[in-house]
């Protein structure tokens, strides 16, 4: 084939449509949040809730959420960096803390509906794939992943957060094929393998092969760990007490009154004018 030159020409641009902020900023997946937030007319003015998980450098944060026509609405909000309150004051971006945040936004919000007594998920992390089942006059709170733009692979931490709420009672719909431990070849899931990612094993593992290995990298790598006292041995246990904190009390609890300026200072001096 010949070279073909294209011509942009007035007409082309005449008919330019410009596309949305946030795909231009690449922060919105909108093939992916039309089908999340698009609801059947016939259910009228019912919100369609997902379960959004997004990852910092330093924090995980998991929020049920409902679209409305000016915006977005938060219902519940859980954050990796609450996670100290509970036990688990390292690592606060790691598989294990992603369950953590997933299951305490889980719990947080069948508080809030009411429903925490009737529907308590799965209360020992077994590894094994969990759907909730419906009890009583009400139905398990509904909700869709909305991964944004993360690569759904498998033993991606986002699926942790989703394991997460999972247990702790919400009914997300999910296969078990992207728990790390799953192996395709089989079509099965490991569920020691799962059970031993989700209560920080392989941290553990690493720690102790780094500690034969190389000893100060260990001193270096580990140092945040080692002067709040935690070992290798200590790490599992760390867990299973934070999930059990956290089912005993998971509501918000308020920092304190913001006492700073609220007022914007700008490092810009107002230009001077004639």
């Amino acid at each position: 084939m010949g070279f073909v030159k294209v011509i942009k020409n007035k007409a082309y641009y005449k008919r330019y449509q410009v596309k949305y902020r946030r795909r231009r900023e690449g922060k919105t997946d909108y093939y992916a949040r039309k089908r999340l937030i698009y609801q059947d007319k016939n259910k009228y003015n019912s919100p369609k809730y997902r379960l959004v998980v997004r990852f910092t450098n330093k924090d995980v944060i998991c929020q049920i959420i409902y679209a409305e026509i000016k915006g977005d609405k938060v219902m519940t909000a859980a954050y990796a960096h609450e996670l100290p309150r509970y036990g688990v004051p390292v690592g606060l971006t790691n598989y294990a803390a992603a369950y953590c945040t997933g299951l305490l936004l889980a719990r947080r919000h069948l508080t809030k509906l009411g429903l925490a007594d009737q529907y308590v998920g799965q209360e020992e992390v077994d590894g094994q794939d969990y759907f909730v089942e419906e009890e009583g006059e009400k139905r398990p709170f509904f909700a869709l992943l909305d991964v944004g733009l993360a690569r759904t692979t498998t033993g991606s931490r986002v699926f942790a957060a989703m394991k997460g709420a999972c247990d702790g009672g919400l009914d997300i719909p999910h296969s078990e094929s992207r728990y790390a431990g799953y192996d395709s070849d089989s079509k099965s899931l490991d569920s020691d393998a799962f059970r031993h990612r989700l209560l920080g094993g392989h941290v553990a593992d690493y720690m102790n092969k780094l500690k034969d290995e190389n000893p100060q990298k260990y001193k270096d790598h580990f140092n945040q760990y080692l002067a709040k006292g935690i070992e290798a041995e200590k790490i599992e246990d760390m867990y299973i007490n934070a999930h059990a904190a956290i089912r005993k009390d998971p509501t918000m609890k308020k920092t304190g009154e913001f006492k700073g300026s609220k007022q914007r200072h700008s490092s810009h001096p107002k230009k001077q004018t004639l």
